[in-house]
């Protein structure tokens, strides 16, 4: 099925919807109707949206049916978000991009590249470098 066109392709600039039929009795009916922010999404956006909710938000199972990374998986939801006009304030996504991933930490210790007491200490803030010099 063909996606609908946001934008006009002689300016640029947002379509409108003005005009809705009715192929079973013949009824037009004209008005302007704004489109709504999901129809800017791009089909890859929509998909990703759409396993997102079918995970109902778990990030790790999002992960899995994608067979993306954390931070990957991560960044769409962020990149969707943003293309929804819900990506909150700058404070809140510094706030993120500060915190620790989790999954990497728990990666290099199940790889052994860390040790225990190094990703705790990193989780708990006590590092900015993960476990730098720390491969117990």
């Amino acid at each position: 099925m063909k996606r609908l066109p946001t934008t006009c392709p002689s300016c640029g600039s947002q379509l409108e919807i003005s005009e809705l039929h009715c192929p079973a009795c013949g009824t037009t009916v004209r008005g302007a109707y704004p489109l709504d922010r999901f129809a800017a999404l791009s089909a890859e956006d929509e998909q990703f949206l759409l396993t997102f909710l079918a995970a109902r938000g778990n990030l790790k199972e999002v992960q899995d049916r994608l067979d993306l990374s954390y931070p990957t998986v991560r960044g769409r939801l962020d990149k969707v978000l943003a293309a929804l006009a819900l990506a909150g304030d700058d404070k809140s996504a510094e706030k993120t991009a500060r915190k620790p991933d989790v999954m990497e930490l728990l990666d290099k210790l199940e790889a052994g590249d860390l040790s225990v007491d190094a990703v705790l200490k990193t989780i708990k803030g006590g590092s900015d470098e993960p476990g730098k010099g720390t491969t117990e």
